[in-house]
């Protein structure tokens, strides 16, 4: 199997970040502009949904270009923002392309509850080689994970049923992905005993 190539970890970060935030500048640029294609009238919300697919693309086309590989996590995230960019924009409705973070969420919880119920964490699978852990911490963070995800979700179904457009961007930009940054670093902090040292160096 091909070794991933090595990649300047600021730039690494610039692609993965960069698209959501230039999502957020874009659409606080035209937010309260009204575009009109082909006798249809779009918010500035759709028109920064659908300039956000092209830059996710070229993010993740240089990623990959760059390092070789994608992770699945990142090929499904694609495939959503695209597919449900789509929708937003065919109906016209921004409802469709906010409900993609509780179908993303949502069907995270759902992979990893189906291999809790077979005895396994697909967590390990993915990011074993990052974090060595014994198995028995893996179980332990995959089910926590799993709860995590699910009130996630839960939170964007309240967040965009009951909060302005402008909220729920903001949120979604910097709110979630903090919430996920402090949860695993608190859990790998907490599930430290369970962490496997390489005792050959």
């Amino acid at each position: 199997m091909d070794q991933p190539k090595t990649i300047n970890p600021i730039l690494k970060q610039v692609l993965e970040l960069g698209p959501p935030l230039l999502f957020f500048v874009i659409y606080l640029r035209i937010r309260d502009d009204v575009f009109t294609f082909g006798g249809t009238e779009y918010s500035g919300f759709i028109v920064a949904t659908l300039v956000f697919v092209p830059i996710l693309l070229i993010a993740m086309g240089a990623l990959w270009m760059l390092t070789g590989q994608l992770s699945r996590m990142q090929i499904f995230t694609a495939f959503m923002v695209i597919f449900f960019g789509g929708l937003t924009a065919w109906f016209n409705d921004e409802r469709f392309f906010k409900m993609k973070t509780t179908i993303v969420y949502g069907f995270f919880a759902t992979i990893l509850s189906i291999g809790l119920l077979r005895g396994q964490s697909y967590l390990a699978y993915v990011m074993s080689e990052m974090i060595p852990m014994k198995h028995e911490g893996w179980m332990l963070l995959t089910r926590r994970l799993t709860v995590f995800f699910i009130v996630l979700a839960v939170a964007n179904e309240l967040v965009w049923r009951t909060m302005s457009t402008d909220a729920w961007v903001k949120i979604e930009t910097f709110g979630f992905p903090a919430l996920m940054f402090l949860f695993l670093w608190s859990q790998i902090v907490a599930l430290e005993r369970f962490t496997e040292i390489d005792e050959s160096e």
